[in-house]
C-alpha cells in the first residue's frame, strides 16, 4: 500500500518537474518572450505564428522615418507584440526590439504590461533611470528589458525637466507602465 502510494507521489512529481520554462507560452526571460527566442530570424515569424495574424508596417523617407514594425496579433484579434528587427528591411536579420502589449506576457515574477513601480523594486534591481520629454525610462538590465513610465505619474516638478536626475524613490509606488521592451542587441 505504502509502496503504491510512495510510487504515485514520485509520478507526480516527475510530471511536474518536467514543465520548462520553454513550455511556458507567455513566459519573458532574457533570452525569450513567448515562443520567440533571441536568435529566431525575422524570416521565421510566419511558421511561429502560423495560427495569428502578423502585419508588417514599412515607412520610408516619404513618412520622415524609416521603420520596420512587425505587429503580431493572436487568434482573437488582440494585439500580442509589435516587433522590430536589429537591422531595418533585412529579412534574414533577428529581433533587435519587442514591445509587450499584451498582459499575459510576463517574467518569473509576474512583471507584465498592468504592473506598477512596486512591482517593478520589489522584484528587481533597476540598473539606471534615465530623463526623457515625456517618460522616465527604467532599465532592467537582468532581464533585457526597459520600461517607460509617463511623466505625467511623477512628482510636478519632474514633469518638465529633463535636465534632473529621476530617482528611483521619485516614482511613485502606483505608476504604471507605459511601455514594456524587450531588448535584444
Amino acid at each position: 500500500m505504502y509502496k503504491k502510494a510512495f510510487i504515485f507521489l514520485g509520478l507526480c512529481a516527475a510530471m511536474v518537474s518536467c514543465t520548462s520554462d520553454e513550455e511556458n507560452p507567455f513566459l519573458i526571460t532574457p533570452t525569450q518572450v513567448g515562443p520567440l527566442k533571441k536568435e529566431v530570424k525575422i524570416n521565421q515569424l510566419d511558421s511561429i505564428f502560423k495560427n495569428d495574424s502578423i502585419v508588417r508596417q514599412t515607412s520610408g523617407p516619404q513618412d520622415f522615418r524609416s521603420t520596420d514594425e512587425i505587429k503580431i496579433f493572436g487568434e482573437d484579434g488582440a494585439a500580442l507584440m509589435s516587433l522590430e528587427p536589429l537591422q531595418e528591411f533585412d529579412s534574414t536579420s533577428t529581433i533587435g526590439y519587442i514591445r509587450i502589449l499584451d498582459a499575459r506576457y510576463e517574467t518569473k515574477n509576474g512583471l507584465n504590461v498592468n504592473s506598477t513601480f512596486k512591482d517593478i523594486m520589489e522584484n528587481y534591481t533597476i540598473s539606471r533611470i534615465e530623463n526623457t520629454i515625456n517618460s522616465a525610462v527604467v532599465f532592467l538590465d537582468e532581464i533585457n528589458a526597459y520600461i517607460t513610465i509617463d511623466k505625467a505619474q511623477l512628482p510636478s516638478n519632474l514633469r518638465y525637466d529633463t535636465d534632473s536626475k529621476i530617482m528611483a524613490s521619485q516614482i511613485p509606488d502606483d505608476a504604471k507602465i507605459k511601455y514594456f521592451m524587450i531588448y535584444w542587441n
